[in-house]
């Protein structure tokens, strides 16, 4: 989430006058995240979240990405769903974007997650595996290990050293994962971005699930693997947390238990899963505007983690 885009008042209440949810009484821009604007939006009949697609989704897309919600929700799993305006449309243009507006969902992002909640969110991300078979659409993965190593391979070395001096290092590094990616893992629609921030929890419950953009049809060991990484170290990426990764894993496998050939690729998958989040971390500090209300994240803290997947992999998913 960020703010790309300002949008004035009129237009707000303009735009949120075309949704049976009552008047506009205020919105505050969310400066989280980088690739859309969002603001929290409060009406005379409740919350919602508002967002403008700003980078990296293409607008014929979107009837995925929110119909995705709507699927999700209508099994029983912890998503928002879509609010649909007057005409029934899932999304709408202003200024030449698409914008939708989305069901706003109690709870809070964990700061320091807990063994408990790291196994709630595993049987959480679970749900929407088993429930997604059913979705019956598809969406390639275009941040696959290929396409970020891609990425870091044509960036100006130049540019990666100013980010760290041994960022240049992590285009062999991504070059091994892209070449022994597995290709034939059981695949459903996954998250690929459930980070802390992305879920919303009330104790040790998860209530929401957000933030589906980066939603695809992959491998699911593949998305646990992105889970692990994004939920199982300190910030930088510094510091391993096995309590965490232990119940992350119990809480799926409560739900979904994992093939023998998943588990066994684990190790990879989840460098693959620090391979993505470089590259994209990457463009984003070398791309995002000067004046854009957003906090750019550095690419070093999944360096780390890759690094301690590559070390420590085997043992971890053992």
């Amino acid at each position: 989430m960020a703010v790309y885009t300002h949008l004035g008042a009129e237009d707000l209440a303009q735009l949120i006058a075309c949704y049976d949810v009552g008047d506009l009484v205020s919105a505050k821009g969310i400066a989280e995240g980088v690739s859309n604007s969002n603001w929290l939006v409060e009406t005379t009949r409740g919350r919602f979240i508002l967002t403008m697609y700003e980078r990296r989704i293409d607008t014929a897309e979107l009837p995925f990405f929110l119909g995705l919600l709507d699927h999700l929700s209508d099994h029983a799993c912890a998503v928002p769903r879509t609010i649909h305006d007057r005409e029934g449309s899932a999304y709408r243009e202003v200024a030449g974007k698409a914008v939708a507006l989305i069901e706003y969902l109690p709870g809070v992002s964990p700061t320091r997650p807990t063994p408990a909640q790291a196994r709630a969110v595993g049987a959480a991300l679970a749900s929407v595996h088993v429930a997604g078979l059913s979705f019956g659409q598809e969406r390639i993965n275009r941040l696959d290990a290929s396409f970020s190593w891609n990425e870091l391979e044509h960036t100006d070395q130049a540019a990666l050293a100013e980010i760290d001096p041994s960022m240049p290092d992590t285009v062999e590094m991504a070059q091994a994962v892209a070449e022994n990616w597995p290709g034939d893992l059981p695949r459903s629609v996954i998250h690929s971005d459930l980070f802390p921030d992305n879920v919303l929890m009330l104790g040790d419950r998860v209530t929401g699930m957000i933030d589906f953009y980066f939603a695809c049809t992959d491998a699911m060991a593949y998305d646990l693997a992105v889970t692990h990484a994004a939920w199982c170290f300190d910030k930088r990426g510094e510091t391993f947390e096995p309590a965490l990764g232990k119940a992350l894993v119990e809480g799926y496998e409560a739900v979904r238990p994992l093939e023998v050939r998943e588990r066994q690729e684990l190790p990879l998958l989840a460098q693959g899963a620090c391979l993505r989040f470089v590259a994209s971390r990457t463009e984003d500090w070398l791309d995002t505007p000067a004046d854009a209300l957003v906090t750019r994240k550095d690419p070093m803290d999944f360096v780390r983690r890759w690094r301690f997947y590559v070390e420590n992999g085997a043992q971890v998913f053992a």
